[in-house]
Order: structure tokens, then C-alpha cells, then sequence
């Protein structure tokens, strides 16, 4: 048996990169690195105190020198450990090792959210509710905590082999928010997943969270994000300036509560949010259930007041909005940032690189990392005249014409090709205006009428209420809108909504023992339009008199549902089947109807015996109704077997045995002297034999 060698532990040493190998602060065994971001890098490593599996994420030593940071982070450390859900991952401890500021996190073993959407491209509804659900109960403990993620995006959501969802990465981007910031405000975020006030006002609450899960949720369904762009830049302003569409628009057939969730979550208006995550996690259940969405107020926070970043006194709102894009604009990406895709980077004023990644499905880089950019800063290159005659120097803005291009370019030719691209602009011109003037009335009926709102607004639209009518649809569910869903309107323009109020009710009128035209009339008198008949024999009521209504009189009844009346036709057809024709034509004069007799081929009854009829008994019958009766021509002729001499007990055996009936004039003796009739006789039929002596 060999002998295991424990591994000798040297003490951590600052100085060496990476630290793979190393014990950090006498506790954690570094054993190989996971993942590096912007601000920290994370390492698998051993807790030798406790025996078990942790994941160390160690800050970058740039942003370590910062005091400020330092606090922060630790602070945020802290507010992250006091969270306890099986949806957030957990934060043992936080120390520091010389230089070296770290946290020790729950290993979790499994993948990213990202990763899974690289793999299957889109999800089915349930899974991505199912993701969703997890997501938003890890964050509704942070909300109630009054901590906002201010970073939600694939990358940070994790799955388990369990399959149970973990939230990630709280509170570490809030502390490099508020580090070394004293004079500019801050961008947090991923510019796929930020949420408009966060790029018009560096501002972010629970509500941005929300916006960031409304996008996530669209990805899920749809298999890309909302907005997309060369740039982060152009993708931020897509998400101050744009609507995110419908899910059901890139993906036909999804459900449109489903659009109502995305639509209710990623309004550009943070007061027309769901106030937390615990909010729009109720609708997402409600949804999951098959139940009404709940009737949730936007913008009344249910948990304390979230912290905001810092700005800059006396800054405006409109200032904010300004310096918060233009800090997304400091020039094209870089030839190519190190980093796992959507992994958190920071910016700094005059870097003038953009962190780059290629994840599969996004039509841009960078769109996936976390962007964390001082605002209120001028960044080179724009507005600056000091940078154009360098840039000139450098060749930056030269057009150098080919020898071949001056040659086909001469007057008469650049004239006309002038003209053609006056003609193309002005053409092009004319149709963005128009176009871009109308828009598409959405469907939104079938949604709560609050939803419905929403969606309009999103779409830039003014909404008014119109007069509810009822409907067979629940009430305040919307049954149109004027104009209609898919009318080409004006930008702005004003939609009416029309939502049900539910059905309209009215009593049932009492009609028994009236005509059944009487009773109609008195059911359409009161609202009841949508009257059935059913008739029902009757030997006591007349025929066309009501007997009975369903439902009866004095119910409450919905206007758009049937009332079924019941009225008399009449007394029964009796069952004929086994009478003599005469008789049956007897009680159909005394009944008023007639009767049409058909002899069948053959048959076993005596003749003129009925053997079915057409109606059936029991139908109701009407005067000058014809019956149809079936009657037998009576059994087929059997010959009178020869009963001469014979006894007269085994002449009446022999004769019952061949279907006759047999009458006895008894005499003197025991023998028959003869029988009649005799021959061919139609069963059934009587035989007559006499007894007495018979001679020799």
C-alpha cells in the first residue's frame, strides 16, 4: 500500500503571478485559475481549514492600491454574505493577504447560462421560465436586502449539475462603481443588458435588474438579443432610443404573454417596471401557472432604498444623459482584449480600447462585458483640435485616388454619377421619412388591458382608454383596439383601448304553460337572444306549449349564453308492434294521423299481425302524420301430416310437432277416423281429429 505524501504548503508570495500553488493567508490552497475578468480573477483552490472545494477571486493589484476600493469591497463583501438563497452563490469570507484582497466564494460545479445559449441557440418557453424563476428569486433576497446586481447577464447566471440556478457576482462591480470617482459619474453594466437610465443617467436600482432579466428573457425565447450593433456605443443608444420588440415577432408562434412578461420588464420607463425582482418574479409564476398576471403598481419599491453611484453635485439629469453616452464613444475596439466572453472590464480615461469578445450568436463585440466608464471626462479624439494635425501626420483622414479611378472619372461622368446619387438620396431620404413616420399597430388583444398599455407605450405610442364592453372574454382583458392590430399609423399617434367588462346578465322571464312563439318573444323581450328548442312528448299538455325552460325562471343569465325551452309536441305514437292491423287502424283515426300498412315477404306471426313500425313508439306524433306499419302475410304453408288409425294422444303429438294446433272430438275408442283439414296449411292453423273405433 503506498503512502500518501501531503503537499508542502508555502506561504503566499505577492510577488509571483499567477499564484497557482500557493496558500494564501495561511487557509487557501491556490490550485488553478477559472476565469479572469476586468477587476478580479477567480481561482479553484482548497479551504485546508475546512477540508472543502471554494472558488477564490482575487482583485486585480491596480485597482488594490485604492483605499476607497478597498472599503468598498469589502463592504460589498460583506452585504453579499448576508444573502442566503439557494439561488445566490454564497460568500464564505473576505480578507486580505498584503496586497491582495480576495473573497471565497461557493465552487459551483456546472455551466454558465451563456454557455448553455452557445450550445442550443434558444430555449423552449417552459425552460426559459424555469431559468428565469431562479434568476429572479435570487434577486427579489438581494432586493428585499436592498442590494441591486447592477451586472445581470448570462455570464453571471450559473447552472448547476443539479440543475438548480445560482446567481453570481454581487457587489463586486458596485465597489469598483464608487472607487476613485470623486469628480465623474459611472457606467455599470454590459451594453446588452443595461438599462436606459443607467446610459442616460448612470443611475441604476432594483428596477434596472429587472430591465437586465427582461432582456435575458427575450434571448432565452428568441436565441439573440433585442439590440445589436457594430459598437456598445450604438447598442446603448438603442436602449435609450428603442423599444425592445415582441419575442413572438423573431420567433412566430410564442405565446403572447410571454411578449406581455418581456414587454412589462424592459419598458424604457423604470416606473413602468415591476418595482423588484419578487414582483416580476409573482407575474412570471402567475404565467408558469396559467393564471392571471397580478396587478403589480410599478415603481413602489417593496425593500428598503437601493444605493445609488455616485454623482456629481449640481450635475442635471440632461448633463447625465450626455456625458453617460458620450463616456460609452471613446473610439473603436481595441486590436483585441484578453478575457472570457462577458467578463467585467474596466475603462479608463485616454485608454481609447474597447474589451473585445467573440461569443457566438452576438452581431458585435464587446456587447457581452461589463462596461465600467467615467463620465463627465474628455476623451481624446473628440472635440479636440489638438489631435487632427497628428492624426494627419499619421496619414489618419487622406484620400489618395487611384490613377484608374481619375481616369473614369471625368467631368461628364462624375456629373451624372452626381445625379444618380442625388436621385438615390433624395429617394432614400423621402422613405425614411415616411417610413419612418408610421408604425405598426401591435395586437394586444387577449392581454389585461394593463399589459396592454405597456406594450403600446413601448412601442411609442399614446394609449387612451375607451368605453369597456362586454364580452364573453374575462373582464378587463382586451378585446380591440381602435385602430386595429396591424393598421399603419403616425409615430405618437393615439390608440383607443376596448376592454372587456365581462358578460351582461339578465333574468330569466317566467314562460312555462304559454305558446312556445309567446315564450320566445318574452325571452327576447328581456335580453335572452339565443333561445333553443327542445319538444317533448306529453299525454297532459297540448302540443306547442311550453313545459319547462333550463335555466328556470328567475335566473341570473349571461346575455351571450343559450336558454333552452321545452314544449309539447304532443301525446306518444303508441307501440303497434304485435296488434292487428285492424285495431292500429282504429287508434290512428281516433288519433288523427294515418296509417300505411306494407306486408313483409314472409314472416312468422299470424296474418295481419304488426311487426315493427316507422316512427318508433314513444315519438311524438302530429295530426295528418303518416305511420308506416309492417305486417306479416303470416307463416309459410306446412303439410297436415296423415294421422289415420293412429291413437289419438300420439295423433295430437305429431300433429303440435309440425306447428298446428290440435282439436279433439273424442267418441268411442282410442283411434282417429280422420282428421281435416288436411294438406298444405299455414302453421299455426287448427287441426281437427276424431276419435272412436276403427273397423278393420
Amino acid at each position: 500500500m503506498h503512502s500518501l505524501t501531503r503537499p508542502t504548503l508555502l506561504p503566499m508570495d505577492t510577488t509571483l503571478s499567477p499564484p497557482a500553488g500557493q496558500l494564501l493567508d495561511g487557509r487557501y490552497l491556490v490550485e488553478a485559475q477559472l476565469a479572469r475578468g476586468g477587476m478580479a480573477t477567480v481561482y479553484l483552490a482548497t479551504d485546508t481549514r475546512l477540508d472543502r472545494t471554494v472558488a477564490l477571486k482575487i482583485a486585480h493589484p491596480e485597482l488594490a492600491v485604492d483605499e476607497e476600493f478597498v472599503g468598498r469591497f469589502i463592504g460589498e463583501a460583506r452585504s453579499a454574505a448576508r444573502l442566503s438563497s439557494p439561488h445566490v452563490v454564497a460568500v464564505y469570507d473576505q480578507g486580505s493577504a498584503g496586497p491582495l484582497h480576495y473573497l471565497v466564494m461557493e465552487y459551483v460545479r456546472g455551466r454558465t447560462l451563456r454557455e448553455l445559449l452557445n450550445q442550443r441557440g434558444r430555449l423552449s418557453p417552459p425552460e426559459a421560465l424555469e431559468i428565469i424563476d431562479g434568476v429572479l428569486s435570487g434577486l427579489a433576497v438581494a432586493h428585499e436586502s436592498g442590494i441591486a446586481h447592477r451586472d445581470m447577464k448570462p455570464e453571471n447566471v450559473l447552472l448547476t449539475r443539479t440543475n438548480v440556478v445560482k446567481v453570481a457576482d454581487f457587489g463586486l462591480a458596485r465597489a469598483a462603481a464608487a472607487t476613485g470617482h470623486t469628480k465623474y459619474g459611472m457606467i455599470i453594466g454590459t451594453a446588452a443588458y443595461l438599462a436606459p437610465e443607467q446610459v442616460s443617467a448612470s443611475t441604476s436600482d432594483a428596477r434596472s435588474d429587472v430591465y437586465a432579466v427582461g432582456i435575458m428573457l427575450f434571448e432565452m425565447l428568441t436565441g439573440r438579443q433585442p439590440h445589436t450593433g457594430d459598437t456598445p456605443l450604438a447598442v446603448a443608444y438603442q436602449h435609450v432610443n428603442d423599444a425592445v420588440p415582441a419575442p413572438s415577432r423573431l420567433a412566430p408562434g410564442l405565446p403572447g404573454v410571454l411578449d406581455a412578461l418581456v414587454a412589462m420588464a424592459t419598458s424604457r420607463n423604470p416606473d413602468l417596471r415591476p418595482a423588484d425582482a419578487g414582483q416580476f418574479l409573482a407575474a412570471v409564476t402567475a404565467v408558469r401557472r396559467g393564471t392571471p398576471i397580478p396587478a403589480v403598481l410599478p415603481g413602489q419599491p417593496t425593500a428598503a432604498a437601493y444605493d445609488r453611484p455616485w454623482q456629481p453635485a449640481g450635475s442635471s439629469a440632461a448633463g447625465q444623459a450626455m456625458t453617460g453616452l458620450a463616456a460609452l464613444g471613446f473610439g473603436p475596439p481595441g486590436p483585441g482584449a484578453d478575457g472570457a466572453p462577458g467578463e467585467t472590464a474596466q475603462l479608463r480615461p485616454g485608454s481609447g480600447e474597447m474589451p473585445a469578445a467573440d461569443v457566438r450568436g452576438d452581431s458585435h463585440r464587446g456587447a457581452n462585458h461589463t462596461l465600467i466608464a467615467a463620465t463627465g471626462e474628455s476623451w481624446p479624439g473628440y472635440g479636440d483640435d489638438r489631435h487632427s494635425l497628428a492624426d494627419a501626420d499619421r496619414g489618419y483622414g487622406r484620400h489618395y485616388e487611384p490613377a484608374l479611378q481619375r481616369w473614369l472619372f471625368s467631368r461628364r461622368l462624375l456629373a451624372a454619377g452626381l445625379v444618380v446619387v442625388l436621385v438615390l438620396v433624395a429617394w432614400l431620404g423621402i422613405g425614411w421619412v415616411v417610413n419612418g413616420q408610421y408604425r405598426m399597430v401591435p395586437r394586444v388583444a387577449g392581454m389585461t388591458a394593463r399589459v396592454g398599455r405597456t406594450d403600446l407605450r413601448n412601442d411609442g405610442f399614446a394609449v387612451r382608454m375607451g368605453s369597456g364592453e362586454h364580452n364573453s372574454v374575462p373582464v378587463g382583458v382586451v378585446i380591440r383596439t381602435r385602430p386595429a392590430a396591424g393598421s399603419r399609423v403616425r409615430h405618437g399617434s393615439t390608440i383607443t383601448i376596448v376592454s372587456s367588462l365581462g358578460p351582461a346578465f339578465a333574468q330569466v322571464p317566467p314562460v312555462t304553460g304559454i305558446s312556445l312563439a309567446s315564450a320566445e318573444a318574452a325571452l327576447r323581450q328581456a335580453g335572452l337572444t339565443w333561445v333553443t328548442t327542445a319538444p317533448a312528448t306529453s299525454t297532459t299538455i297540448a302540443a306547442g306549449t311550453v313545459i319547462s325552460t333550463s335555466p328556470v325562471a328567475g335566473t341570473r343569465w349571461p346575455k351571450d349564453r343559450p336558454v333552452t325551452v321545452t314544449a309539447s309536441a304532443g301525446p306518444p305514437l303508441p307501440n303497434f308492434a304485435g296488434e292487428q292491423l285492424q285495431a292500429v287502424q282504429a287508434a290512428a283515426q281516433a288519433g288523427g294521423y294515418t296509417i300505411n300498412p306494407v306486408q313483409d315477404a314472409q314472416g312468422t306471426q299470424p296474418q295481419g299481425t304488426v311487426v315493427r313500425q316507422s316512427p318508433a313508439p314513444g315519438t311524438a306524433i302530429s295530426p295528418h302524420e303518416v305511420v308506416t306499419v309492417h305486417v306479416s302475410p303470416g307463416p309459410p304453408p306446412v303439410q297436415v301430416p296423415n294421422v289415420d288409425g293412429m291413437r289419438a294422444a300420439r295423433a295430437v303429438a305429431v300433429l303440435q310437432n309440425a306447428g298446428f294446433k290440435v282439436r279433439v272430438n273424442e267418441g268411442l275408442g282410442s283411434r282417429v277416423r280422420g282428421y281435416a283439414p288436411s294438406g298444405p296449411q299455414p302453421a299455426g292453423s287448427t287441426i281437427t281429429i276424431n276419435v272412436g273405433f276403427t273397423f278393420p
